[in-house]
C-alpha cells in the first residue's frame, strides 16, 4: 500500500514490569466527576449521569517529558486524574461486570487551556481547543489490574515545584469507575486500547514555563511533567 505521506506512529503507553506497550485507540475524559472541583469552577454538580469530552491519541505524551507552553492561552492548568485502560471489548456492559474489561490503571494529567475553556463555556460552544491540543494528555506507565487489583480509594495528589496543589481521594468520585464504564458503553463499543480519564479533584491551577509537575495516586504510580518555553 502506498501512502501520500508517512502515517503517524501509533501512540502507546509503557506497561510497568513488561517490555510490552499498550497501544492507544481513543481517549475519553470525564468532566466534573469530583464535587469540590465542580464547585471551585462555579459549575453545578450533576449526579444523574457523567458527561465526556475526548482527546486525540496523537496528543499523548509520556510521563517525564518536557512540553512547550501551548499557544493561544495565558492560563494553562494542570488536572491530576486516575486513568483507566480498557483491555476487553464490550458494549452495554453491566456495571457489575465492568471491571472485567479493565486492563490496568495509570496516572494522568488532563492539561487544559482554562481561559479558552471559560470563553467557550460562556458561549455554550465545544471545549475542543481548550482540551484537545498537542501534549494535552499525559499518561504514566500502566499498572496492570492483575498486579494491583482495582483501586476504589487512595490518595491522589499533585505538586508544582514541590508545593501541594491537589490532594484528595479517588473514592470521592461522583461516578466511580464501574459506573463510568457501564455508562460510556451505552454509547460506544469500548475496545482494547481505549483510555478513560476519570476526572480531577479540586485544586487545579496554572503552570508557567519552568514549572515541574509531580503527581501520584496511591497504589497506582507517579507522573511527572516539565513545562518548557513557548515555541
Amino acid at each position: 500500500m502506498n501512502y501520500l505521506f508517512t502515517p503517524p506512529a501509533v501512540a502507546s503507553v509503557p506497561i510497568r514490569g513488561s517490555d510490552e506497550y499498550f497501544p492507544i485507540r481513543r481517549i475519553f475524559c470525564v468532566g466534573r466527576n469530583y464535587e469540590a472541583h465542580a464547585k471551585e469552577l462555579g459549575n453545578a454538580v450533576d449526579r444523574e449521569s457523567p458527561f465526556y469530552f475526548t482527546k486525540s491519541a496523537s496528543h499523548y505524551v509520556s510521563s517525564g517529558a518536557t512540553v512547550p507552553y501551548p499557544p493561544g492561552t495565558a492560563n494553562y492548568h494542570h488536572e491530576m486524574e486516575l486513568v483507566v485502560a480498557i483491555g476487553q471489548a464490550g458494549f452495554h456492559i453491566a456495571e457489575e461486570q465492568a471491571l472485567a474489561h479493565v486492563f490496568g490503571y495509570a496516572c494522568g494529567l488532563d492539561m487544559t487551556r482554562r481561559d479558552l475553556q471559560a470563553a467557550l463555556r460562556e458561549k455554550k460552544l465545544s471545549w475542543d481547543i481548550a482540551k484537545d491540543f498537542e501534549n494535552a494528555a499525559v499518561v504514566s506507565a500502566l499498572m496492570p489490574a492483575s498486579t494491583i487489583g482495582h483501586p476504589g480509594t487512595g490518595k491522589i495528589e499533585l505538586k508544582v515545584n514541590g508545593d501541594m496543589r491537589q490532594s484528595s481521594d479517588i473514592g470521592l468520585m461522583i461516578h466511580p469507575v464501574p459506573a463510568l464504564i457501564a455508562h460510556l458503553s451505552r454509547y460506544y463499543h469500548l475496545q482494547p486500547g481505549d483510555l478513560i480519564f476519570t476526572g480531577t479533584p479540586e485544586g487545579v491551577g496554572p503552570v508557567v514555563a519552568g514549572d515541574r509537575i509531580e503527581g501520584m495516586i496511591e497504589g497506582v504510580g507517579e507522573i511527572e511533567l516539565n513545562i518548557g518555553a513557548a515555541e
